[in-house]
């Protein structure tokens, strides 16, 4: 999911101001020369928190020139945390970009800012059943669809082969259950070594990716649930695994994803629950090898919590018709494929999948496909923003078990009702 979240380290404010402000080397200086219509059909807001996400967009360019060499896209946007509030301002302004990136969790969010694509792809004959069932599922609206997804990431489990190796741990697979999953940490929690790397936020987990894997969704017809009996006990037992079990350190509510993955990548914790779109940094980057397994759940037949995002067409654009037919150019199987390949997002494309598979370890490839089967779309509603920011500043004290899951999934209800 670039995302969902590429990898969001803030750089330094210069270095982001730097970033937003300049366009994608392939584009040129003329935003106006794409084949298909004027500078805001070409043009796009999305994040761009670092250079990490930059080369993403650089990637779906340069593959959509491979077949059109006129094709050009600007770029404009500021990090991601920043952007689900700045993308409402940024569009209300003259001369806003046609095209947007969303995601299936924020869908619902953005609602008012976004057109139903239904129309434009029956009368430039797309079939949008190639795209992922959960992420056009996510991406529906009030029985609209409004994006066009090019990722479809199920968060998965990701763990370090040697710190597994020297504990006498059985590397997880497709198939893990919880009770499993905290004898595991426990045999992992020693010599300065935790057993699970924490975020405190929400969707970034551990708590709410095992609870969806249970079943255990937030949203129900359309409005907050986060109170329900299965997503409480499950939150709550990721709470105790820091809280109680000690097979984990409580995060800072100021913490980003980053800190966390410092902390596994250096050896510093065996396990960390994240999304593929890690998946090349956090094999590559982390002090012994790494693999990949379900996210746990009761059964150990996990549901998948797919995120993903997509490009969708603000409200403001005034040549729809041209800012649709570009979306679609970088989002053939061929382009998201080439985008997996080279980037390591999970294509929506299920054709396109052998592209992100490549030379990758099977056993790693048939767990994002187990999780991709049994998926589900995280759906939210339009005050997400406040639920995750909300969380995050009383998750800590959840982890540290002077407030129950219960306590604080009810004041989050109440504040974002």
């Amino acid at each position: 999911m670039s995302n969902n979240r590429v990898t969001h380290r803030l750089l330094t404010a210069a270095a982001v101001a730097a970033l937003a402000a300049g366009t994608l080397s392939a584009c040129g200086s003329s935003a106006g020369s794409s084949s298909d219509g004027g500078k805001e059909a070409s043009s796009m807001y999305t994040w761009i928190t670092n250079e990490n996400d930059r080369a993403q967009w650089q990637a779906f360019v340069d593959a959509a020139k491979k077949k059109d060499p006129a094709f050009n896209l600007t770029l404009e946007g500021p990090s991601f945390n920043d952007y689900w509030t700045k993308v409402k301002t940024r569009l209300s302004s003259s001369g806003a970009p046609c095209i947007i990136t969303t995601q299936a969790a924020r869908a619902q969010e953005l609602k008012d800012l976004t057109v139903p694509l239904d129309d434009l792809a029956k009368s430039n004959n797309i079939d949008i059943s190639m795209y992922n069932k959960a992420m056009i599922d996510g991406l529906t609206v009030d029985g609209t669809l409004r994006g066009i997804p090019y990722d479809a990431e199920p968060v998965v489990l990701y763990y370090n082969k040697d710190l597994l190796a020297a504990a006498g741990v059985k590397e997880p697979g497709t198939k893990y259950t919880t009770s499993q999953f905290a004898s595991d940490l426990k045999a992992l929690t020693k010599d300065g070594v935790s057993g699970l790397a924490i975020p405190p936020g929400f969707g970034s987990g551990p708590g709410l990716p095992m609870a969806f894997a249970d079943g255990n969704e937030p949203v129900k017809d359309g409005k907050l649930d986060l109170t329900n009996s299965g997503l409480v006990a499950d939150q709550q037992f990721a709470f105790d695994l820091a809280a109680k079990e000690k097979v984990g350190t409580a995060p800072q509510s100021s913490d980003g994803t980053d800190v966390p993955e410092q902390q596994f990548m250096s050896g510093k914790a065996a396990m960390i629950i994240d999304g593929p779109w890690m998946y090349d940094t956090l094999t590559t980057k982390t002090q012994g090898k790494v693999g990949i397994a379900v996210v746990p759940s009761k059964s150990g037949d996990s549901i998948g919590m797919i995120q993903g995002s997509a490009f969708a067409i603000a409200a403001s654009c005034k040549d729809k018709e041209a800012a649709f037919k570009n979306i679609m150019k970088i989002t053939t199987p061929e382009v998201v494929g080439a985008v997996g390949a080279a980037r390591g997002t999970v294509p929506s494309v299920e054709s396109a999948l052998k592209d992100w598979a490549g030379t990758k370890p099977a056993a790693d490839v048939e767990v994002v496909k187990a999780l991709l089967a049994s998926g589900r779309p995280l759906v939210t509603t339009p005050s997400w923003n406040q639920v995750e920011t909300t969380f995050s500043q009383y998750s800590s004290e959840g982890f540290r078990g002077s407030k129950s899951a219960q306590d604080i999934l009810s004041t989050i209800t109440n504040s974002a009702k």
